[in-house]
């Protein structure tokens, strides 16, 4: 199908839409099929997607299963092996990328506002954050493209003296990508971007509680002019992942995700016929230490945007607030007055400052989260509540007196919910920020220049920020220690992992 007949479905607006949105004519309701080679596949088999503001239901979409991911690697691999993708330059890959980067931004309105609609998520943040970081992703891998050069050594050793040695970087292979709910256009961005830089053909799986802007992009790669089969996107549930993970023909699998799945994707892809190169973003349960010569103000509006931030759906959210004692009080009476000025509304409605939760799902997990925090002692010093009766809103909760046992201070949430703990001595609290499994992110807030360099250094974490959080750029490599992940997303550590290093090294023609 080509790409005008694609954008003139696009344009038939859906109820739902109208609905949630009256005054939002341009928004369109994209293609509820799997795109492969450029054409759009509707299965057999149908998921249905909710708006989580209202509960309505918005589409049914195909739910990708083994037809489906086989015609979609095979169009991946015809694709590297020898197909129209396998002959354009770097260059031409840039291009390519630019020009997706081109349409985004002419219609990041329409984007947000179906991010806004599938997901929960603010409109001021999917405007402000999500869609410029998006662009900024492909443009900068975009730039990568046509400077991934190799090397010449000249071997000196005793065995291969006087050798010539050439080292070249060559795309991974056929890649497949699994991208979660919470971030589903920035994920996108991650995982595409660097890989079509690197020359890798995708078969990318978006997740079942957000699958509307995924195809929406992918109706755009095809009207960039991207060859058919270099990116195929396949909506699906969980069983669509699995396949995925579980193709012999992947060369490399790339997964953002809780850390249960990415355990057991590692084990797959470690025991496969072929093993498999594969990188994680996964959970975690990131500290933030508030010192005492902090400026409280900032450090208070810093964490209301590291815990709450989307709902609190945040891999890296400040889900563990470790305050010293002399600001403590303050600390915690200002985040709780904080957080109940917060608005909770639908995400399109002027002042929202916090949607609702993905889904039912989600918002039953958060909800079970609060009443064990209560359960074990913490103290509620706000919210802890649902909001309204239609649609799965959270009130924002702060915990305060919770200790490192409790069950919130130690399990990723994955919503609303603020755990404030008391420290009086910085080796004692950068022992308790790393006592954890996981090692994601974490911050510092202290007006000490030395003091914050030396607390960043032992802070086993793959981000700290300084008094500041969730400041992100496509040239920051992210990603985590420990359980929370393998290898590294963003900058050229983003590149890299696409990538495979060939030593050639040049004997004798005589």
């Amino acid at each position: 199908m080509n790409a005008s007949k694609t954008l003139q479905r696009a344009n038939r607006l859906s109820p739902a839409l109208l609905r949630s949105f009256s005054s939002a004519p341009n928004v369109r309701l994209p293609n509820t099929g799997a795109m492969i080679n450029n054409e759009w596949v509707t299965g057999s088999a149908q998921f249905e997607t909710f708006n989580p503001a209202n509960e309505e239901l918005i589409a049914s979409v195909t739910n990708s299963g083994e037809a489906e991911l086989e015609a979609a690697v095979s169009a991946a691999h015809g694709a590297f092996y020898g197909g129209a993708y396998s002959q354009l330059s770097g260059y031409e890959r840039g291009m390519l990328l630019n020009r997706l980067a081109n349409l985004i931004e002419e219609n990041k309105e329409e984007l947000a506002l179906l991010e806004c609609l599938d997901n929960g998520k603010v409109l001021g943040e999917a405007m402000g954050a999500d869609l410029p970081l998006t662009i900024q992703t492909y443009r900068y891998y975009a730039g990568w493209a046509d400077k991934i050069t190799g090397s010449v050594v000249h071997a000196g050793g005793p065995i291969a003296k006087g050798l010539m040695g050439t080292i070249e970087k060559e795309p991974v292979g056929i890649v497949g990508q699994v991208i979660p709910w919470n971030f589903p256009l920035l994920m996108q961005a991650w995982k595409l971007a660097p890989a079509i830089a690197a020359g890798c053909s995708v078969v990318l799986k978006s997740a079942p509680q957000t699958p509307l802007t995924a195809n929406r992009v992918g109706e755009l790669i095809i009207e960039a002019g991207f060859p058919p089969g270099a990116i195929n996107i396949l909506p699906g549930e969980d069983k669509t992942g699995e396949l995925i993970v579980k193709h012999p023909t992947f060369d490399k699998i790339a997964f953002t995700g809780s850390t249960g799945v990415g355990h057991k994707i590692a084990v797959e892809a470690a025991q496969a016929r072929r093993m498999k190169r594969v990188t994680l973003e996964l959970g975690g349960k990131s500290p933030m230490v508030v010192c005492n010569d902090a400026n409280v103000d900032a450090a208070v509006g810093i964490a209301q945007v590291g815990l709450f931030l989307n709902q609190g759906q945040c891999c890296c959210a400040s889900s563990r607030i470790y305050v010293e004692d002399g600001v403590y009080d303050e600390f915690v009476e200002k985040s709780a007055k904080a957080a109940e000025q917060r608005q909770v509304s639908a995400g399109w409605e002027e002042g929202a400052a916090q949607g609702p939760q993905v889904s039912k799902e989600q918002f039953d997990s958060v909800m079970s989260y609060i009443n064990k925090g209560k359960n074990d002692g913490a103290q509620l010093m706000t919210g802890g509540n649902r909001v309204g009766d239609k649609g799965y809103f959270v009130a924002p909760t702060v915990f305060a007196g919770v200790t490192d046992d409790m069950t919130i201070a130690k399990e990723e949430i994955f919503g609303p919910v603020m755990s404030i703990m008391k420290f009086s001595e910085l080796d004692d609290v950068i022992a308790r920020a790393n006592n954890s499994d996981y090692g994601l992110a974490a911050a510092v807030m202290t007006r000490n220049f030395t003091k914050a360099q030396g607390i960043a250094k032992q802070l086993r974490a793959g981000t700290v920020w300084v008094n500041c959080y969730d400041t992100f750029d496509a040239a920051l490599p992210f990603g985590g220690f420990k359980s929370s992940g393998i290898g590294r997303e963003l900058g050229e550590a983003g590149l890299q992992s696409y990538q495979e290093y060939k030593t050639v090294v040049w004997g004798d023609f005589n």
